[in-house]
């Protein structure tokens, strides 16, 4: 029986083996972990699900499989059992007779009519001898499913990749409707030349320096999905943009008392120490809830709006960004906050995070106040309807009650909204509130 590589979350598209607990002839019991893979986002060890006798790995250590690729074969008891001589071609009603095949298993019987530019190499059958090209093809892309159910053979989506096709579009001519070679090869590009909504092609680009010395850096998993999730997210939903400046004198006062009140051990250690972040996490939940119509997330074709404030803070990691989600916000203490997201952030730069940990949410926040940046637009993380973006505090001068002029602790904050859902009056509501809660800061404690 195969043992496929998991989805570990909706937009994981691949994973990378990172260990093997196991090696070929090794006995498998259920329950017995197999090997651990690593995704842009988090690792796990995966688990064996039948028992019997581990007959071949087809992945070794650093090589990158795809979501439904064959990872490895497990064979006897509890699993398939040793691969069988060639079958006589089957009588067409001992055919019709025999158990469904997924489109991954299927074995086309030969037809004298069928299109000379389908052949065997479109593919993906277990147990075949195939070529050494179509081999590898399997090894690293595997039978992929595409989002509408369907399947698309390796050699189809390889060519839809070099040509900019987008399969999503493609109607498979294959058995069971999978996508062959041939269907792409009558498809048009995306219009524009720039394929899948990705810009200029890498032969492109490179043509523009020719000559010029430079270094080319292949794309990681997390680099990928974030382009591809980012493109689509900027281009289908409908971003506005509201912008205020807030007084923090208040919170950051709250902030050193509640600080230098902080239990300490024998070691002189605090028992916590709260971050200007903690803060805004707290206000946002509160704001939130202040005004629930805006807590919601567009959902194709209704909104879903919630009871809690399950925020997502974004945590920068090397060559890329995952954004983590705080539950019930709004039921939580300053002190609880802290401890949780520096948690998760450790976890998170450790691809440890479970993806329960990181789906989801109803909206998010990304701070990069502690970079010196005054204010910048975030692009929303679908499928959420807000995304808070904060900068740098700074003193500025503002006038006062009687008529001078003073300095003051400021900090901008810019909330880009999904219109879809939340539409200018309502994305100012929401936050005129944070800017109450944040100015005001008790409030959003009580």
């Amino acid at each position: 029986m195969d043992v496929l590589m998991p989805q570990l979350g909706e937009t994981v598209a691949e994973g990378k083996i990172v260990k093997w607990f196991v090696k070929a002839g090794d006995t498998i019991k259920p329950g017995d972990n197999l090997f651990e893979i690593e995704t842009d986002k988090t690792s796990m060890e995966v688990p064996a699900t039948f028992g019997g006798t581990l007959t071949d790995i087809n992945f070794q250590i650093g090589e990158v499989a795809k979501v439904g690729a064959v990872v490895a074969v497990i064979a006897g008891e509890g699993g398939a059992a040793a691969p069988a001589p060639a079958a006589k071609p089957v009588a067409p009603a001992a055919a019709q007779a025999a158990p469904a095949m997924s489109p991954a298993a299927y074995v086309p019987p030969a037809s004298p009519n069928a299109p000379s530019s389908t052949s065997t190499r479109d593919f993906a059958y277990p147990n075949m001898t195939l070529d050494r090209e179509v081999r590898t093809a399997e090894r690293n892309y595997g039978p992929a499913k595409l989002a509408s159910g369907g399947f698309i053979t390796p050699l189809a989506r390889r060519l839809a990749s070099e040509r900019g096709i987008d399969v999503s579009r493609l109607s498979g001519s294959g058995p069971h409707g999978r996508i062959v070679a041939g269907d792409v090869e009558k498809a048009q590009p995306a219009s524009g030349g720039g394929g899948m909504a990705t810009g200029a092609s890498f032969a492109q680009v490179k043509a523009l320096y020719e000559g010029v010395d430079h270094v080319e850096v292949p794309l990681d998993g997390m680099r990928a999905t974030i382009a591809k999730r980012l493109v689509e997210a900027k281009q289908t939903i409908p971003h506005f943009y509201l912008t205020a400046d807030i007084e923090i004198g208040r919170l950051m006062a709250m902030r050193e008392e509640a600080n230098k009140a902080a239990p300490k051990d024998k070691d002189g250690n605090a028992a916590f120490k709260l971050s200007l972040n903690d803060f805004i996490i707290k206000a946002w939940a509160a704001a939130l809830q202040r005004i629930p119509a805006a807590n919601a997330v567009w959902a194709g074709d209704r909104i879903l709006r919630f009871t809690h404030s399950d925020i997502g803070v974004a945590v920068a990691l090397d060559g890329g960004l995952i954004t983590p989600v705080i539950r019930n916000a709004e039921q939580k203490s300053l002190t609880a906050i802290s401890a949780e997201i520096r948690d998760l952030a450790e976890r998170a730069r450790a691809k440890k995070l479970k993806a329960s940990e990181y789906q989801g949410g109803a909206s998010a926040i990304s701070n990069l106040g502690m970079y010196g940046v005054r204010e910048f637009s975030a692009i929303i993380n679908p499928p959420h309807a807000t995304i808070l973006a904060v900068g740098a505090s700074r003193r500025a001068p503002v006038e006062a009650e009687d008529g001078s002029v003073k300095f003051v602790s400021v900090m901008t904050a810019t909330l880009s909204c999904d219109h879809r859902v939340v539409d200018g009056a309502l994305g100012a509501e929401l936050l005129a509130a944070f800017k109450d809660f944040v100015e005001t800061p008790v409030t959003a404690l009580i």
